[in-house]
């Protein structure tokens, strides 16, 4: 049958069509299935072959303008020069080619990790499987903020809306329902299909799979889908764009020096052209974007080891100057392992004790009348849509952790199955309303209505409440809500039960039917301890200058406690979303700042409060898990999604998203952003004044009509040795040790700064005297002008080296053993531009080739005092910067 005409047939004929049954597949069945349909996911959009990305390596101004070189050197017959030349080119196409080739299959790793998730029933029981395990024929549970996994025709619709704007270009959720529509139906009218990749905006669902990859609908389109996320920032643009300025003032430097030179000193065209060949390859950072973006690359690979997953590259830069992180409580700051601790019914209280999610534990005192208690366990059992399972020695949650523990508790008090009450309609949880109801009959004619949810809202929805006997008397609303504060207080979240007794015809649920005649069974209180590491990670952010800010749903009380426990600035200090709905965006903006604490908000509260922060020129990283989070992490400069409670929504919004859902991870995404930009800097840094430096040389020798100091062969071999390895290097530079005991840098900070531009002239300076210095030195010695060079040559290379050493410490002292240890990248560079100087220094077939002499050993520490006395020089300027 075609599977555009699902949406025709029954949900009977469907199931029976696709050989399935409402308690789903088997095991053995989906596993077959699996084998002859494939693996559920959207064929791999169309990779460039190796051959044109490496072509593609060469389409840049910077290459463009060297290639020209080597073809003129190569028509004046300086075959020498243009292989160097071309050698450069290539050592950058390589490098870039090799980087695009890791970052694709960063990319591809991440999107791996961000495949979602399904819950189905296999073997008639509830569990979770990735999304691209789904078969046609499994029965796939849907739930508010759950991404489609696959073509659905539903059986059973509560509430259901779907976004369907990806395929429909509708921008209002549909209303889904199960009764067959005609086979005509347009796309956007065949409401009994939920279609993959789409949305669930409110409600909960079952539908079976009838079409999964290629062959659902949105896979009939994935052509228009399958772009590739490119691996580039706004940092690394701005990069190529300043690159392609500087390299049209080079050329334009370059061409007046030219005719400077020939029309009024009368050089020789030929070896003046050279030398502006030389002079234009050491002034053009042709390497530099590529060296960025490989700094990036490996700033995703660092923040994947994490836990954190980067979306969108742009990221990085911002998360390393977050000033303020607002984080949700549960899962995040907390183990997310909830656990009911306490229980209220008239007039008692009682301690549950246990661990985890494990059914056995004890319930203190014993209950005298275990009738109410029992009753409440039975309530935890049925108004629930998780499922306990034991794996080894441990016990999980498929589903929602309160409701495990809610399982935990009701075995806990003897009831440990549901197979004596069926349920025949649900309102599902939703912020809004703040409660579930659910529906059971059971075998004797008996119906009843339970209903969980925030104890003041079902205060207002209760007449009653069952006494210590069982009977049903007056509420006592001012006992119930001086009980909930009490157990809020101590850090717990409070939920109420209620129930009521039904007809047994009554089969449909309706808002109205627990409006009134509810009556209150008690409460229970329960715990999620904080994590430990969350507990350091604040105190570190603390250190950082970073404001924590916890923003939950829970009581303010409860909020309240954890805050404290947590280390919170100002934990006593609660707002709550009453509160907030208050206050006008002028008062909230002046208010959120002496606030740490945001209790009992909604998801919307969380949008106003990133906008507060943000008109006090605050950069603001915001967590969020749900559907309606995603306006919130959209307008953070920072959106983080939770990895492993987030909504597919959530997700899609936000720029980082984490796999343990925990805040420690966070604090590590900062830490790694800030190295990012840190290494970023440290690369530029490192990059233009060597540039410039080199340049100057040829620049200055050529205003003053002298010998060139070094040949442009020579410079052009500086200029590809260093370039490929030591500013390489400088892309693994590890985290600094005071790198989180900074404040937080400005959101305008440029990163070429007034002191970049300093250093750049201050470096530059330096290798201009040292340069001639020892060129001076060399012919005062009497010595060749072939040795001359050499020692010129070696030079520069060893300050380049030492200027190394110093930039991989920007903010501390370079003049300690763990500076000077450096780094296995660092030191690997430094021995390939050692060996490399010493084979062209002392190898006679290279000395031929690039005009050298053999270095003695006085000559050769004289070399190295040079690169010392720069190190020296540009570290005591950094002191006194750093110190005024």
């Amino acid at each position: 049958m075609d599977k555009q005409a699902w949406h025709a047939l029954p949900p009977d004929d469907t199931l029976t069509r696709l050989g399935s049954q409402a308690a789903g597949l088997d095991t053995h069945t989906a596993q077959e299935r699996h084998l002859t349909h494939g693996a559920n996911r959207l064929p791999a959009p169309p990779k460039r072959s190796p051959v044109i990305r490496f072509l593609l390596q060469f389409h840049n101004i910077l290459i463009y303008v060297l290639l020209a070189a080597a073809a003129v050197t190569a028509l004046l017959d300086h075959w020498v020069d243009t292989s160097v030349i071309v050698a450069v080119v290539l050592v950058n196409a390589i490098i870039g080619f090799l980087q695009e080739g890791k970052a694709e299959q960063a990319m591809a790793a991440i999107r791996q990790m961000l495949a979602p998730q399904a819950a189905v029933l296999r073997d008639g029981k509830r569990t979770t499987i990735a999304g691209e395990m789904l078969v046609p024929g499994d029965i796939v549970l849907l739930e508010a903020g759950d991404k489609v996994p696959a073509d659905l025709r539903l059986l059973q619709a509560y509430g259901l809306q779907v976004q369907e704007a990806i395929l429909t270009g509708e921008s209002v959720p549909v209303d889904k329902q199960v009764e067959s529509v005609p086979a005509d139906a347009a796309l956007g009218d065949r409401t009994n299909l939920a279609f993959s990749g789409t949305t669930v905006t409110s409600g909960q669902a079952q539908g079976v799979v009838v079409a999964i990859g290629g062959h659902t609908e949105i896979g009939r389109i994935s052509g228009l889908l399958a772009g590739v996320e490119t691996l580039t920032t706004p940092l690394v643009e701005q990069m190529s764009v300043f690159a392609k300025w500087l390299t049209l003032f080079i050329l334009t430097v370059a061409a007046l020096i030219l005719a400077f030179g020939y029309f009024v000193q009368h050089q020789e065209f030929a070896e003046l052209f050279m030398a502006v060949v030389g002079l234009s390859v050491a002034a053009i950072p042709e390497g530099l974007p590529a060296v960025l973006t490989i700094t990036l690359a490996v700033g995703v690979q660092a923040m994947a080891k994490r836990n954190a997953i980067v979306r969108r590259l742009p990221a990085i830069e911002t998360i390393g100057a977050v000033s303020v992180i607002c984080t949700d409580k549960t899962g995040t700051l907390t183990r997310n392992e909830m656990l009911v601790a306490s229980v209220i019914t008239v007039g008692q209280a009682y301690s549950v004790d246990g661990e985890g999610y494990s059914p056995q534990g004890n319930i203190e005192p014993q209950p005298k009348e275990a009738a109410t208690v029992t009753e409440i366990g039975l309530a935890a059992l049925l108004c629930n849509d998780a499922e306990l399972k034991q794996h080894a020695d441990t016990w999980q949650v498929e589903g929602d952790p309160m409701e495990g523990a809610l399982l935990a508790f009701a075995a806990k008090t003897g009831h440990h199955h549901r197979s004596d009450w069926t349920r025949t309609d649900v309102i599902p949880f939703d912020s809004r309303h703040k409660f579930m109801a659910s529906l059971h009959h059971n075998h004797t004619q008996h119906a009843h209505i339970i209903v969980k949810g925030a104890p003041e809202v079902l205060l207002a929805m209760c007449q009653q409440q069952r006494s210590a006997d069982g009977q049903a008397q007056a509420l006592d609303s001012a006992y119930w809500q001086q009980q909930a504060e009490t157990i809020a207080a101590r850090g717990q979240r409070v939920l109420a039960f209620a129930s009521r007794t039904v007809p047994p015809h009554h089969t449909v649920l309706d808002m109205t039917d627990v409006q009134e005649h509810l009556t209150l069974l008690g409460l229970v209180g329960l715990i999620d301890p904080p994590r430990p590491e969350a507990v350091a990670a604040i105190a570190e952010c603390h250190r950082a200058g970073i404001r924590v800010k916890m923003i939950t749903g829970d009581h303010a009380a409860t909020a309240a406690a954890i805050g404290q426990q947590v280390g919170l600035q100002y934990p006593d200090k609660v707002l709550t979303g009453g509160e907030l709905d208050l206050l006008n965006d002028a008062e909230l903006a002046s208010a959120v700042l002496d606030h740490d604490v945001f209790a009992r908000t909604t998801p919307e509260h969380k949008l106003r409060l990133v906008t507060a922060l943000q008109a006090h020129g605050l950069i603001v990283a915001m967590t969020g898990d749900g559907v309606n989070d995603a306006p919130a992490l959209k307008r953070a400069d920072a959106g983080i999604a939770m990895g492993n409670k987030g909504s597919a929504a959530a997700k899609e919004a936000a720029e980082l998203v984490l796999a343990d859902d925990n805040f420690a991870s966070i604090v590590a995404a900062v830490r790694e952003g800030r190295t990012v930009y840190d290494n970023i800097k440290k690369v530029i840094s490192w990059t233009l004044p060597t540039s410039t430096g080199e340049a100057a040389v040829i620049v200055l020798a050529l205003l003053l009509g002298m010998l060139l100091p070094i040949t442009p062969l020579q410079i052009l071999w500086v200029n590809m040795i260093t370039a490929a390895t030591l500013g390489l290097a400088l892309a693994f530079e590890p985290t600094e040790s005071n790198t989180m005991q900074r404040p937080p840098r400005p959101r305008d900070q440029p990163i070429l700064s007034g002191g970049l531009l300093w250093h750049i002239v201050l470096v530059t300076t330096l290798f201009l005297c040292g340069v001639f210095a020892i060129y001076a030195y060399a012919l005062d010695q009497g010595y060749s002008l072939e040795l001359a060079r050499t020692l010129v040559l070696n030079t520069l290379v060893v300050m380049e080296i030492f200027h190394l050493f110093f930039i991989r410490n920007l903010y501390s002292t370079s003049l300690t053993w763990q500076a000077v240890r450096g780094t296995k990248m660092v030191w690997l560079a430094v021995v390939v531009v050692i060996v490399a100087q010493a084979a062209i220094t002392y190898l006679p077939a290279l000395q031929a080739v690039f005009g050298t002499q053999a270095v003695g050993l006085a000559d050769g520490l004289l070399v190295l005092g040079m690169g010392v006395v720069l190190f020296v020089l540009v570290e005591l300027e950094k002191q006194i910067r750093l110190h005024l």
